[in-house]
């Protein structure tokens, strides 16, 4: 059952190819902005997987997030995400990161719930009506 006030705390380390550098956002070695949002979307989507209906999922439809401190790679992210709104079935989550010396980015972060099927039945339709 989704609760508000329910949190998740996942851990990464940063490795080379979660570098600004590697994933096209930036030129340096240091720990991708989009590399910490996917990680906010993972610890998000799996803090409230296991409290969604057989068939369901849930997509990121936006994301606030300030990047406000560089980490290098061989350090460890932690990402903790917390549901703070439940409206029908849009969930917002309040997100923060932080590495081996503190707090590197913070914001928040809202997932709909979805049915699978036909999310994707949905979607795969775009490619008969285009031609793919």
């Amino acid at each position: 059952m989704l609760t508000i006030g329910m949190k998740l705390t996942i851990t990464e380390t940063v490795t080379p190819e979660k570098t600004a550098k590697a994933v096209g956002s930036g030129e340096l070695e240091v720990y991708a902005t989009p590399s910490m949002i996917t990680l906010m979307e993972k610890t998000s989507a799996t803090l409230v997987k296991d409290s969604l209906n057989e068939g369901e999922g849930t997509v990121g439809t936006l994301v606030n997030i300030n990047h406000t401190s560089a980490t290098p790679v061989g350090m460890t992210i932690t990402c903790e995400s917390e549901l703070v709104e439940i409206d029908r079935k849009r969930l917002v989550f309040k997100v923060v990161a932080y590495d081996d010396k503190g707090q590197i980015g913070e914001g928040t972060h809202e997932r709909f719930i979805i049915n699978n099927e036909k999310f994707l039945s949905k979607t795969n339709a775009k490619k008969e009506r285009t031609g793919f």
